[in-house]
């Protein structure tokens, strides 16, 4: 036997290619799929629904009793829809503004309906939770009939609103509808 002759280690090289097309592809399918989105893409279609609350008062749609609970931008959007009042209600007083712009929004207005007082709170009870609004108290603590609602803002902030019965017969029902935007941040 002759002895080998010692030669060099073979050279090897990776190549790179592999890997980029695997990536080139990857980002292909990534453009296709964009392309494919933005045709098809139907974007987010907003709808308002006003629910239907059947039996019980009507939500008078006409009245503008607490108009001037409402200025732009206060309450939000999600809010504005929970100052509502019932057919056949007037107003026994002016609104009221305690804080007029200096600290938390507060508004309140006496009202008058004819109806009874259960028939009232189940108008707020019922149409308040039907717009998202979540009852966290009932009872006043003079022992008067009231609800408070709670909902958040999309100013990030809770606000209430509440139904207080002053007095009341079996034929009509003096009130006080309020909402207030509540200091505690959501």
């Amino acid at each position: 036997m002759t002895p080998s002759k010692p030669q060099p280690p073979l050279t090897t090289t990776t190549s790179i290619l592999p890997a980029a097309a695997v990536l080139g592809l990857a980002v292909l399918m990534l453009a296709i799929f964009m392309v494919i989105n933005l045709v098809t893409g139907q974007g987010v279609a907003t709808t308002t629904t006003i629910p239907v609350v059947v039996g019980g008062l009507n939500v008078d749609h006409a009245s503008t009793l607490l108009n001037n609970c409402i200025t732009p931008g206060t309450p939000p959007g999600n809010v504005v829809g929970g100052v509502l009042t019932p057919v056949d209600t007037r107003a026994t007083g002016p609104f009221q503004l305690p804080n007029a712009g200096a600290g938390d929004f507060d508004c309140y207005r006496p009202l008058l309906s004819t109806t009874n007082a259960s028939t009232l709170l189940s108008f707020y009870k019922t149409q308040l939770e039907a717009r998202g609004w979540s009852l966290f108290s009932s009872g006043a603590s003079n022992g008067s009939p009231q609800y408070l609602f709670q909902k958040a803002g999309s100013d990030t902030f809770y606000w209430v609103i509440g139904i207080t019965v002053d007095s009341s017969t079996s034929t009509s029902t003096s009130w006080t509808f309020r909402i207030y935007q509540n200091s505690e941040a959501i």
